[in-house]
């Protein structure tokens, strides 16, 4: 367990704190299975929940990759239970590209700086304080099952995932589950709203393959597979996916319009999205299928022409699209290139509407008053995706009350994340209500 000071902790909130901790644990994942591992994090982690009387269990998929699960008897056992969670794992950070150590936890200009601040170090911050708030008095309102993941930037293969299918019984009795990528703020038309996730993509990650003839690099040779797979790439990225509304971004897109005072038969979805600012840029990918190429492959020297080329695609589509999308794929980049699906997980959605929806919007209205709840669908994924293996329903809402000023979303997977104190604060305040009401 790291053993870190700072005299600056003094006048910040246990919440800042506990996410400055875990920030300092280098959980980078790297992908395929290479990762710094969760276990030091959730070892820290599983100490404080003992601390405050409950008996985590922490459960090693592969070595050094450990998720932590405890459950909290609620007041009214009859209820079914609901899942709080959050991972331990972070994307890898280039510290050349930061103003900050990525991996220090710095606190300065009333922020949190670090890897894991946006994503999503701070929700499990929030989680241990809020459940300590509330045992300190007390008992949450149900059944809560609080879970510590590792791998979901991979995935979940060796977090989430391989906990639903080797111990269900983890997660019994339990119909809805909590977790990023929602509740942060945004600000349309000088009106604040907190954007409830309801739904997010299918995943699908992809390899392009070209082949061609091996030959020395002075040679002419027409059938060169990097050529192919750049033609291949360029294609696919030119290519601009319609607009395409589920019942979730059709809700969002209708309020948007009620909020700017204009027709949404009139006005397209990506106008109206660009009102949310910051935001934007999340939303207008849960308008359409992306396809990104983010990986190329290929050749091992200079003068050796490669005998085949490969580029990794990142794919989200919407729920039950994802064969016509392949097929489109295909189209784009031509009958030579193979395609191979090296993992892919579902998309879900479900209805902005009933009881738990009811209950944040009320809690919402209590702390941010005249406040919306606004309903979108994430183009990323969650854990939540395992989850749904059990018939659970996800949410994604990490409250936090955010300036205008900040963009925050573009922080996911970027550079300089930072969330400020306060936001860490209020949403300390929402899930403490939220969690002992529901």
């Amino acid at each position: 367990m790291a053993n870190h000071t700072d005299p600056e902790l003094a006048s910040v909130s246990a919440t800042a704190r506990i996410a400055q901790e875990l920030i300092r644990f280098d959980t980078s994942n790297y992908g395929g299975g290479k990762s710094n591992g969760e276990t030091e994090a959730a070892e820290y982690v599983a100490e404080h929940l003992r601390r405050i009387g409950l008996e985590p269990e922490l459960i090693d998929s592969e070595p050094g990759r450990t998720s932590v699960v405890a459950r909290v008897p609620g007041r009214h056992p009859e209820r079914d239970a609901l899942v709080v969670h959050g991972h331990l794992d972070v994307v890898p950070a280039d510290a050349q590209n930061w103003s900050v150590d990525p991996f220090a936890g710095t606190i300065k200009d009333g922020l949190l700086w670090g890897r894991g601040a946006v994503d999503m170090k701070n929700m499990d911050a929030m989680i241990l304080t809020s459940l300590e708030e509330i045992l300190a008095t007390g008992q949450p309102a149900r059944d809560l099952v609080i879970a510590f993941f590792a791998d979901e930037e991979n995935g979940g293969v060796f977090g989430s995932h391989y906990l639903v299918d080797t111990r269900p019984d983890l997660f019994s009795g339990a119909t809805e589950a909590v977790s990023e990528v929602g509740g942060y703020s945004i600000t349309v038309a000088g009106k604040r709203a907190y954007l409830l996730q309801t739904g997010e993509k299918a995943l699908l990650w992809i390899k392009l393959t070209a082949r061609g003839v091996a030959a020395h690099g002075s040679r002419v040779v027409r059938e060169n597979a990097v050529t192919r797979l750049a033609e291949g790439v360029a294609a696919l990225g030119r290519h601009e996916w319609p607009v395409h509304l589920t019942d979730t971004t059709r809700h969002l897109v209708r309020e948007l319009a009620s909020i700017l005072g204009v027709d949404p038969q009139q006005v397209s979805p990506d106008e109206i999205v660009l009102a949310t600012g910051k935001a934007s840029g999340f939303i207008h990918a849960s308008l359409r299928t992306t396809t990104n190429p983010t990986v190329l492959t290929a050749g091992y020297k200079h003068n050796v022409i490669p005998d085949s080329a490969e580029a990794l695609v990142d794919v989200r589509a919407f729920a039950g699209d994802e064969e016509a999308v392949l097929r489109q794929i295909q189209e784009l980049v031509g009958p030579d290139i193979e395609i191979s699906i090296l993992h892919k997980d579902v998309g879900l959605e479900t209805p902005y509407s009933g009881p738990f929806v009811d209950r944040i919007t009320e809690t919402i209205e209590r702390h941010d008053p005249g406040a919306q709840v606004l309903p979108y669908l994430l183009a990323a994924g969650t854990d939540n995706k395992a989850l749904s293996k059990l018939g659970i329903t996800g949410y994604g809402f990490v409250p936090l009350q955010l300036p205008t000023e900040l963009d925050f979303p573009g922080m996911f997977h970027g550079v300089d994340e930072r969330v400020p104190l306060t936001s860490l604060d209020f949403g300390h305040r929402v899930l403490t209500d939220l969690l002992s009401t529901y």
